[in-house]
């Protein structure tokens, strides 16, 4: 079908069909790294002890 069509068509077509293509491929969901998460939330565990705090929650299994 695309043999069809003149040559500055095809070529028109191939520029559109790669401008579509791109949107997709610049659309995909940027994808992370586990690595990234290092360190999020920290600041919530400053002040806690973390042996405390397993053994609280160990001690709540038993109740």
């Amino acid at each position: 079908m695309a043999k069809r069509l003149a040559l500055p068509e095809q070529l028109q077509l191939l520029e559109d069909l790669t401008r579509i293509v791109r949107r997709q491929v610049d659309d995909k969901p940027k994808t992370y790294s586990i690595m990234e998460l290092e360190g999020l939330g920290a600041e919530i565990w400053q002040d806690i002890d973390a042996q405390a705090y397993v053994n609280q929650e160990r001690a709540s299994w038993d109740s």
